[in-house]
């Protein structure tokens, strides 16, 4: 495939999708990217993307940068997971996209082209968010209520169960969880159905909620 015919096909694609050189800057600029960051490509080509993003990580660590860990990976030809970045808009806002990579390799002109497909996942980042908020006011409420006492016995969680709890009490969404205990989302689920029914709740908030106060997590 030739550079042109990347660009003709990613053009088409409802991802937000944008190449850049080794350097980071930026070489396309689809229609999806120009209405999801509300940057027009004539705008964005030419630039870094640092200077039209200004990514940056969960803890507002900078990203978006030279030498990034996304531009190391590909040059050293190694896997590039997806990864959740804030953005800025062309209005100023700041924006939560999850971006996957492609890696164009061009024999011809001996470059690499770093593809990034975005999509918008602010509403996730937004109940993730209020979860962390209410879980942290449910610690507070196991913490002062004296954990189990009153409480009727439940099943014992297994070792796996717990471990999922603890994680989902930190907030993480279960994509994460599935990718850091090597699961599948299907068996993940699996897991909650059980935990739910040993503790007999209704959902992942609950569950978590019902395993501090009896002190399981």
């Amino acid at each position: 495939m030739l550079e042109l015919e990347l660009f003709a096909f990613l053009e088409r694609t409802s991802d937000a999708a944008f190449a850049v050189t080794e350097q980071g800057e930026i070489r396309f600029w689809n229609k999806s990217a120009q209405k999801l960051f509300g940057c027009l490509a004539s705008e964005a080509l030419n630039r870094t993307c640092h200077d039209v993003l200004d990514g940056r990580g969960a803890l507002g660590e900078q990203v978006c940068s030279g030498g990034c860990s996304v531009q190391l990976c590909a040059a050293q030809h190694r896997d590039i997971p997806d990864f959740d970045l804030e953005v800025k808009t062309s209005s100023g806002s700041r924006l939560w996209v999850n971006v996957s990579t492609i890696v164009f390799e061009e024999p011809r002109r001996n470059r690499l082209l770093i593809v990034h497909l975005a999509r918008d996942i602010s509403h996730r980042k937004k109940k993730e968010e209020l979860l962390a908020k209410m879980l942290d006011l449910s610690k507070e409420l196991a913490a002062s209520s004296g954990h189990a006492d009153g409480l009727a016995p439940v099943s014992p969680l297994s070792e796996q169960e717990q471990r999922i709890l603890r994680l989902f009490a930190k907030a993480k969404n279960s994509t994460e969880i599935a990718r850091k205990l090597g699961i599948t989302l299907p068996t993940l689920r699996n897991h909650l159905h059980s935990i739910n029914e040993k503790l007999r709740t209704h959902n992942r908030l609950e569950a978590v909620m019902h395993a501090m106060q009896r002190g399981l997590i």
